[in-house]
């Protein structure tokens, strides 16, 4: 039986099997060359209910999609699903500094995919600034909350991935890699198992948590590596005042600076950002020439830092309405 069409079976019949759970758009597979419901992945977007309740599924087949994608705020609990993490690519070529239409972008709008939408979830999908090193050029940048990427692949230069709101996101089994501050904004993010991979002797994180939030960017399992040109690269700096950063049980490659962390200029941040450690291991994890104002975790405070913990409501006056727990949806398991 044709690959593709075991595909289709599968989606449809889970479409029969969950009805109650999620809402259908006819035939939702996005595909380049006309076989599928939608040519280009934005159409899919356009087409589905607005604020819609349940899970709509977008099935994306092989092949770059050169589109400058817009997941609009009333779009949903979508689940984008790619057919391969390594063949399935969105990119675009915006920077900050290109003039578009007259107008001069900068690093919000050089995004190649911004996503406005809660309860957004992405598997097996690369997504691509292709700008090069061109100064600012955004990957993806998150505007929402709840939001889930599972075996997906971040690849550009400086400032790759944008957390870009006061929101949570996930990110299970995931590739990042770029040059300076390549990971920066202010979401609780839990990397989770990924691969972080530096392309420049600079710097890997550049959080601006809110003041009074409990987690700000949170590497778990992670595994730290670089070109093999690069040697010189810092843990993070802080791109506000309250920057939280912690690193558990990562491994981590010769390329990491011993100092770990760079103040940003600003000295006064020492005593209000949160940089910590627990466990780190490999050549660039060795803890003895760390900044006198990062920390290292114990057993007892490095347990703190759970799932449910992480993603519980915030003690703010903002979001987090409640708590969340990130599943892979069941569909999911079926494109591993």
């Amino acid at each position: 039986m044709n690959r593709y069409f075991k595909i289709i079976v599968l989606l449809i019949f889970s479409n029969f099997l969950f009805a109650e759970n999620y809402c259908q758009i006819d035939n939702c597979i996005v595909s380049k060359d006309g076989s599928g419901n939608y040519r280009t992945i934005q159409e899919a977007f356009d087409a589905i209910p607005e604020n819609n309740k349940v899970p709509v599924h977008v099935f994306v087949r092989n092949g770059v999609y050169k589109e400058k994608l817009v997941l609009t705020e009333n779009k949903t609990n979508l689940l984008l699903i790619g057919e391969n993490k390594d063949s399935t690519i969105v990119t675009y070529d915006d920077y900050s500094g290109r003039i578009v239409h007259k107008d001069t972008l900068n690093t919000h709008n050089s995004c190649s995919f911004r996503i406005m939408a809660d309860d957004f979830t992405a598997m097996n999908i690369v997504f691509e600034n292709s700008a090069g090193r061109v100064g600012q050029a955004v990957a993806v940048e998150v505007n929402s909350d709840r939001v889930s990427f599972y075996n997906c692949r971040f690849i550009g230069n400086q400032d790759t991935y944008y957390t870009n709101s006061y929101g949570r996101i996930y990110m299970k089994n995931c590739y990042i890699e770029g040059t300076t501050d390549f990971i920066f904004g202010k979401s609780v993010v839990l990397f989770d198992s990924c691969r972080i991979h530096s392309r420049k002797n600079s710097y890997i994180t550049a959080a601006s948590t809110l003041e009074g939030f409990h987690f700000g960017y949170v590497f778990r399992n992670c595994t730290l590596t670089a070109d093999s040109n690069v040697h010189k690269v810092y843990l993070g700096r802080p791109w506000r005042d309250y920057a939280k950063v912690v690193f558990l049980n990562c491994e981590m490659g010769f390329h990491i600076r011993p100092e770990g962390w760079h103040n940003w200029d600003k000295p006064w941040r020492e005593n209000k950002t949160f940089y910590a450690e627990y466990n780190s291991t490999g050549p660039g994890g060795e803890r003895s020439g760390r900044v006198s104002w990062s920390h290292e975790l114990d057993r007892i405070e490095a347990e703190k830092y759970t799932i449910e913990n992480i993603f519980a409501h915030q003690k703010t006056n903002l979001i987090f309405k409640n708590d969340w727990i990130p599943e892979m949806p069941k569909i999911l398991n079926h494109y591993k």
